[in-house]
């Protein structure tokens, strides 16, 4: 099991704050101002839970260069009123940064106690559970 202090459980608020968030703003026909605080807050709970330092470095990362910037553009887009195309290439860049933890979060679902045996099912339909064979550097 996991044990976090009580400034990463703080972090953590923030991330699922940031997570409604953003889920209202896109079920509210992508509005504004809510995909702006859920991106606010999850960067502040990103940040609060692994530092300041580690947040930098993850975000400037040779390797996940690309999805940062789509990340940081789609926010900006958000910013400047144009919140779907914003949030298409801030999901873009989400998955891109992100998409190692997919794994992680799709067994965590998996014992989600009522709706786990749905999900597993889904994932093993869709084959978003099966392992890629990335290249190890030789």
């Amino acid at each position: 099991m996991m044990w976090l202090s009580d400034t990463q459980k703080v972090g953590v608020a923030f991330c699922s704050g940031g997570g409604f968030f953003l889920i209202g703003g896109v079920l509210l026909f992508f509005d504004r101002a809510m995909l702006a605080m859920g991106n606010i807050l999850f960067l502040i709970g990103l940040t609060i839970i692994i530092g300041p330092a580690k947040t930098a470095v993850f975000f400037a990362r040779r390797q996940k260069i690309q999805g940062t910037l789509a990340f940081f553009a789609g926010l900006a887009l958000i910013f400047l009123r144009w919140p779907l195309i914003g949030f298409l290439i801030e999901l873009y860049g989400i998955l891109v940064l992100f998409g190692d933890f997919l794994g992680t979060i799709l067994g965590f679902a998996r014992n989600i106690p009522v709706v786990g045996p749905y999900i597993g099912m889904l994932v093993d339909r869709t084959g978003l559970g099966a392992r890629r064979n990335a290249e190890l550097p030789v």
